[in-house]
Parts: C-alpha cells; sequence; structure tokens
C-alpha cells in the first residue's frame, strides 16, 4: 500500500505513529516479561496485545464489527495451513506406525564415523528433522546421543552442538511436516511446496557450506575413537530399531511420494492427505498394526513402547492433536495480524521505513534484519515470522515479487537464527537439552549464519527473486514500479 492509499483513508482511522509504537511496544514488554519472568503461556500473551490493539484502534473510530472483520481475515489467511498442519501430525503418528521414520533415522545412523563426526552429526540430523519437521525432538533424541559420542571422540561439545543445531534447523527449515515452514508460507500467503522448493536456493548451499567448515573442523578427530561407552547408545538406538519394528527400504515410499506429487504440483493438502493414507496402509502391511492402534496414532499420536529410553523418547509422537498448540497459536497470531493490517497499523509503520526500502536488496534486508531484531527482542521464531511478515506484504507486492521471496526471507532471518539468541525458546531448548551454553556453540552453528548471508546476497543482485511475471528482478526500482 502506498502513501497515496492511506489518504484516501478516512484520516480519523489512521493511527497515529505513537500509538502503534505502544502496541507493538506492549508486545514486546509482555512477551519478555511472560517467556523470561512469569511463564505466561505465549498464546494468551498474544491474546492481549489483539485486546490493546482493538482499544487503540476503536479509539480511532474502529467499529466492533470492523475488527471482527479484521480477525476473520486473519483467520481467513491461517485456514488452509492449518488444516494442512492438522494433516501433518496424522501423518506423524501414521507414518512412526508404518515404521517409516524408524527406517530413515535406522539407515541415517549408519554414517557415523570418527573422522567425519562433525558432518555425518549434521547429517543426521538433517534427515531425521527433515523426517519429523522438527528441530526441538531431533536435539533432545539424536542430537543428545552425538554429544556423548562427541565427548568420546574428544571433540569440543561446542562443536558438536553446532553441527547438532545446524543439521536440526535444516530439516526444520525444509519439511513440510514442520509448522515454521507452514506458518511462514501462511503468513506470505505462499504455496507451501513453492515455498519449500524456494528455500533451496539458499538453504542448499547453505548445508553445502556447513559440511564443508565440518569437514575441515573434523579432520583433526581422524585419528580418534569411538568410545565403547558412548557408542553403545547408538548402537542400543539400533538394536532398538532392529527388533521392535520391521524395517524395510519399502518404508520410504511415503516420503518419496510427498517428493514426487510437490514436484507434479500436486496441491499441498492433498498430497499430504494421500501420504498419511499410505503410511496408515503400510502400518498394517509392515507392522501388522490394527486399524485402531493406526487410527489412534493418528489422532492421538504414536506410543513407543520398546522399553528402550533412546528409542521410545523419539518415537513417541505425533497425532493430530499434537498440533492444536501450534494451530491455536497461528489463528490467535493471524487475528492479532489482521487487525495490525485492516487498521493499517503496518502501513503506518511501513510508511516510516519507506525511504529506506528502494529496491530488493534493501527489501531483502529489512525483511532479514526485522525477523532477527523480532527473534531478539520477542524471544520467539513464531513471532519473527509473524511480525515482518504482515507488516513488509504490501511491499513485495508492490516490487511485483512472488510471495515466495518473501516467506523464504522470513525463514532465512527468522527459523534459523532462533537457536542462536540464548533467552529466546529455542535457545533455551537447545542449550537445555544439549548441555551447552548457547554462546558456546554459537560460533559453529555455521547453517544459522550461511543462510541469512546467501538470502541478503541474493537480494542485492536480484538472483533466484522471482517477479509475478516469471522474470529475475535485479535491484527493481520501487519508484518504477509503482508508475506502472
Amino acid at each position: 500500500m502506498s502513501e497515496s492509499k492511506l489518504d484516501n483513508v478516512n484520516q480519523k482511522k489512521v493511527p497515529s505513529f505513537s500509538s502503534v509504537i505502544f502496541v507493538f511496544l506492549y508486545l514486546i514488554i509482555s512477551m519478555g516479561i511472560s517467556v523470561l519472568w512469569l511463564d505466561i503461556p505465549i498464546h494468551i500473551t498474544l491474546v492481549s496485545a489483539a485486546i490493546v490493539a482493538t482499544i487503540v484502534a476503536m479509539s480511532q473510530g474502529y467499529t466492533w464489527d470492523e475488527i471482527q472483520d479484521a480477525i476473520l481475515h486473519g483467520c481467513s489467511i491461517a485456514m488452509l495451513p492449518m488444516l494442512i498442519l492438522m494433516i501433518i501430525g496424522a501423518i506423524i503418528g501414521a507414518w512412526i506406525s508404518a515404521g517409516t521414520i524408524q527406517t530413515i533415522i535406522y539407515y541415517g545412523l549408519q554414517l557415523i564415523s570418527p573422522r567425519w563426526f562433525l558432518v555425518a552429526a549434521a547429517l543426521m540430523c538433517s534427515i531425521t528433522s527433515l523426517a519429523t519437521g522438527s528441530a526441538w525432538t531431533t536435539s533432545g533424541t539424536i542430537g543428545v546421543a552425538l554429544m556423548g559420542i562427541g565427548a568420546g571422540l574428544g571433540v569440543p561439545a561446542g562443536m558438536t552442538a553446532g553441527a547438532v543445531v545446524s543439521g536440526s534447523y535444516f530439516g526444520d527449515k525444509m519439511s513440510p511436516l514442520s509448522d515454521s515452514t507452514n506458518l511462514a508460507a501462511a503468513v506470505a500467503e505462499a504455496d507451501l511446496f513453492d515455498h519449500i522448493k524456494h528455500m533451496v536456493y539458499t538453504v542448499g548451499p547453505g548445508l553445502l557450506l556447513s559440511l564443508i567448515a565440518y569437514a575441515v573442523l573434523g579432520a583433526q578427530f581422524g585419528g580418534s575413537t569411538i568410545d565403547p561407552v558412548q557408542m553403545s547408545v547408538i548402537n542400543e538406538t539400533l538394536t532398538g530399531l532392529e527388533q521392535n519394528f520391521n524395517l524395510s527400504l519399502w518404508l520410504l515410499i511415503p516420503p518419496v511420494a510427498v517428493i514426487i506429487m510437490a514436484a507434479k504440483k500436486v496441491p499441498a493438502l492433498a498430497s499430504l492427505i494421500i501420504s498419511a493414507l499410505m503410511g496408515a496402509v503400510f502400518a498394517l502391511i509392515f507392522q501388522g498394526a490394527s486399524i485402531h492402534e493406526v487410527t489412534q496414532a493418528m489422532n492421538w499420536g504414536f506410543v513407543s513402547e520398546t522399553g528402550i529410553e533412546s528409542v521410545d523418547s523419539l518415537l513417541s509422537r505425533g497425532g493430530m492433536q499434537s498440533m492444536m498448540w501450534t494451530v491455536s497459536l497461528g489463528f490467535i497470531a493471524l487475528s492479532f495480524g489482521g487487525i495490525l493490517e485492516k487498521t493499517y497499523m503496518l502501513e503506518v509503520i511501513l510508511n516510516k521505513i519507506q525511504p529506506a526500502i528502494k529496491n530488493t536488496g534493501s527489501l531483502v534486508i529489512t525483511t532479514l534484519l526485522g525477523s532477527l531484531a523480532t527473534n531478539f527482542s520477542m524471544a520467539s521464531q513464531y513471532m519473527a515470522i509473524i511480525i515482518p511478515g504482515r507488516m513488509l506484504a504490501p511491499a513485495y507486492k508492490r516490487l511485483n515479487l512472488k510471495t515466495k521471496n518473501l516467506s523464504r526471507a522470513l525463514e532465512d532471518g527468522g527459523t534459523v537464527f532462533a537457536p542462536l539468541v540464548p533467552w529466546s525458546l529455542s535457545g533455551a531448548f537447545s542449550a537445555g537439552v544439549l548441555g551447552v551454553a548457547t554462546l558456546d556453540y554459537v560460533p559453529y552453528a555455521f547453517l544459522c549464519f550461511f543462510v541469512p548471508i546467501i538470502s541478503a546476497i541474493y537480494g542485492m543482485t536480484g538472483f533466484t527473486m522471482e517477479t509475478e511475471d516469471e522474470e529475475i528482478t535485479e535491484g527493481r526500482d520501487v519508484k518504477k514500479t509503482v508508475s506502472k
């Protein structure tokens, strides 16, 4: 939206810059107090912020009906992605019931090698988080085992933790099962699989550069041997998977089918439903599960009862109901975003930073910095996607850029940087489960640095920045675009 469009709005209904800043300051301060001090659920804090935004908007002349329409507008944006998230919960339950995720983890663990330990650690976490869609689950299970192995090899804990974080957030960013991936696509109003394929341009080189860096670091440990005690953790996991599940390469068909359907541009919701059904059928065939057991897993999540802690903690997850935390947050956050958008609060902020957004380079950099700043101020990768996303969406439309450019930049600056913030939810979780201070692993979490840098370079050069007319833009000027 341009300045002239704001001029066409009843000026009595355009919030002042100070009132908008008040709303954002309330959001930042209340979120910080909630997360760092009072431990108030983020959902409730966000509801209170929406109430504050509503009061400010109504003081400017907006009616409750208009506020309600704005809330429903935000919810409408969230509807399809939230349905996808629910199906993803069912997929995870079905795939674990089938043994698909177990097979991926089993073969991934075979990559362990002393000389290439850091590379293998990053790759294993990448594979696991890509299969599960969760960086937290990967860090808290495979990541913990890898920390022990690293200690046996004499690898500094910070290096191992950095490799674990890099790999875990690669999958969390690239998996169609990831809540942050779906959220970024929802906020930008981009197609889920278009969003994922567009991220390959930044995350692919980022992972490759990270693996090269880990290979260089790991060369010094080439002569080491794995501590038998630590290796027993991996062997226990492998044995537990072998003895309790029927593992087969045929079980990789469901995830391969998702990739093929994405390449064929099958709608995300349809392809994921098909994949969930495939997982359910494979559970009946390969694991001998009953229909009742499979449907329970799809709804409530799979419960592993092998008696092996490393296996049970990894596999006890999934189910539609497990996604309700994220689904409810998505609706609340996008309702709040709808209020900010429809009462022109976002536009007021955008017009203040408008002079700095002259071309695609400055726009992408502004998006990255906005996501980084939100991560630091609000301690949440979800907010680092939602707030800059809704605020800067009009600027991407003005430059005729496809929405997947926005969704990619949001994840490049929001998702992968979250574990580097010590007081953020992601940073605190990673440090807690890995037993390493955040600042100790930050220098070795290479992916988290490479990806934003690559994204900024693409923005400045125009490489991969696709426009609605399928052209590649190279620093397209705002004024030229607006004049069309």
